[in-house]
């Protein structure tokens, strides 16, 4: 990966967005969305994404997604291992608030996903469309891994799980998939102005509003430590490169092996704070939060997506 690839990512609608919106936070400029929009804007995002793997999905059949939905899965379990270990070994973190860190980078971002198929689409890359199914998957199975790490006689482990599969990230999410494999293409295409059409200018306005949110998190960074914060690069880094390993494996394109790393890079900063927040009510939100919006989602954002595409096509 070159300066130039880098430089590319950063002048795209939606990254720029973000970087603007978290610089003028930190200068303290007011650049808010309406607090209502917020939840509007991230469910017709999970929403579109899901009609468009729900689509993709009808049109190849459900057989050519189970060997990538089983690497998912796969992935879920490592992912979250890999983040406990280096929590636990490097950055002296207690076996808690290691579990808790560990749900949300086991777990999947679903704006970075969304960021990544933009950034493809825009490039004319070509990519598997079911790759919203294996999203949903990642997004289960990294906490509930996690979690299962941490647990002893006060976790809430049951009603966790409950958390993230009736949440709003999921329900949207698989709700789209199922709507856009039972409709198929021909149904869709009356109302792919609203879900194609305005997809990337909703995605620039919810990354104004993550680029505050993330700008808030980037202050308490010297609250967490030294040692996170390096963590919270080298972690993506580590699952980013075994996403893109796996995906070439298992036979994924380029832009399908690139998803995969994204995804295995990516940290949760919806589905797993609440998660983490009634499974396990004693690790710190200042540490989890801190770590996944407020030093993984801008470096994934900024440099880890041109990366994982370049490690993608170097790899397919």
């Amino acid at each position: 990966m070159d300066g130039a690839a880098i430089v590319d990512n950063l002048l795209s609608p939606p990254v720029l967005a973000f970087v603007v919106s978290l610089l003028a936070a930190l200068l303290r400029f007011d650049l808010r969305l309406p607090e209502a929009l917020y939840p509007i804007l991230s469910s017709y995002l999970l929403l579109a994404i899901g009609l468009k793997g729900g689509r993709a999905l009808a049109d190849s059949g459900l057989a050519d997604a189970w060997a990538p939905l089983l690497a998912a899965a796969g992935l879920g379990v490592v992912t979250p291992l890999v983040a406990f270990v280096l929590l636990r070994a490097l950055g002296r973190i207690g076996r808690t608030d290691a579990a808790g860190i560990a749900a949300h980078y086991g777990s999947v971002s679903a704006v970075t996903f969304t960021v990544i198929v933009a950034t493809l689409d825009s490039r004319g890359t070509a990519h598997e469309g079911y790759m919203a199914g294996l999203l949903a998957v990642l997004e289960v199975v990294g906490i509930v891994v996690a979690i299962s790490l941490a647990r002893d006689s006060s976790t809430r482990f049951g009603r966790a799980v409950g958390e993230v599969v009736r949440g709003r990230s999921i329900s949207f999410l698989l709700g789209g998939i199922v709507i856009g494999w039972m409709a198929g293409g021909e149904r869709l295409a009356p109302v792919d102005p609203v879900f194609t059409g305005l997809f990337t200018g909703a995605l620039v306005l919810f990354l104004v509003e993550m680029g505050a949110l993330a700008a808030e998190r980037l202050r308490d960074v010297r609250t967490a430590g030294w040692r996170l914060a390096v963590l919270a690069v080298a972690i993506p880094l580590l699952n980013g490169t075994v996403g893109a390993l796996v995906g070439a494996a298992i036979g994924l394109s380029t832009g399908g092996t690139a998803i995969l790393a994204t995804l295995a890079a990516s940290a949760s900063y919806i589905a797993a704070p609440a998660a983490v927040r009634i499974a396990l009510p004693k690790a710190s939100p200042g540490l989890y939060v801190t770590a996944s919006l407020g030093i993984t989602f801008p470096f994934n954002l900024v440099v880890g997506i041109p990366l994982y595409i370049a490690l993608a096509e170097a790899l397919t």
